[in-house]
């Protein structure tokens, strides 16, 4: 006697419960990727705000300190403008009694029988026109000049005769203006 087990209903019913939970694995499977994946792209959307928001930021604290660096530019030109003002001021302060000694000295040298009729000034170089009773008198002229503190250099442009005036001549000279610290100055060296 042989007995026959049909297990063919068994193993299909076997089959489609193996095929029911290899569905539902494929699912939960899908389910966890699309999970993981949403998590993922979360974390990467908010690492690139994160990202953005501190470009931003950067950006903000470049521009106010270009504004901050083209003040500071402004401000230093303006210091440099106030400065160049400032030894301005400073030299004509300084300068400031030179013409009283200047004019001082020009009476000084002038000896009898001369007299000035135009005196001009350009930088440091003074032209002098006048008038004098001889040649003699224009000679002693100058050698005052290259005596004073003041002036150098005395250099005879012209002498012309006058007619009009017996033995007298007009004249025109160059002399260049010397501070007495200059002249000091060079002899110490």
């Amino acid at each position: 006697m042989t007995t026959t087990i049909n297990l063919l209903p068994w193993r299909e019913e076997r089959r489609k419960q193996q095929q029911q939970e290899f569905v539902m694995m494929l699912v939960l499977a899908a389910i966890a990727g699309g999970l993981i994946f949403w998590l993922w792209k979360g974390y990467v959307d908010q690492q690139i705000s994160d990202q953005r928001a501190r470009n931003s930021f950067i950006q903000t604290k470049s521009a106010e300190l270009e504004e901050k660096i083209k003040e500071i530019k402004e401000l230093k030109a303006r210091r440099e403008e106030l400065v160049a003002r400032m030894e301005v001021i400073q030299s004509l302060q300084g300068n400031r009694p030179t013409i009283v000694y200047v004019f001082d000295q020009l009476v000084k040298t002038l000896p009898d029988g001369v007299h000035y009729s135009r005196i001009e000034r350009k930088d440091g170089e003074y032209t002098i026109e006048g008038v004098a009773e001889s040649n003699n008198r224009i000679s002693r002229l100058m050698r005052n000049f290259d005596k004073s503190a003041w002036f150098r250099q005395a250099a005879l442009q012209s002498v012309v005769a006058q007619e009009n005036q017996s033995g007298a001549n007009s004249f025109v000279l160059t002399v260049l203006q010397d501070t007495p610290n200059s002249k000091n100055e060079e002899e110490k060296q």
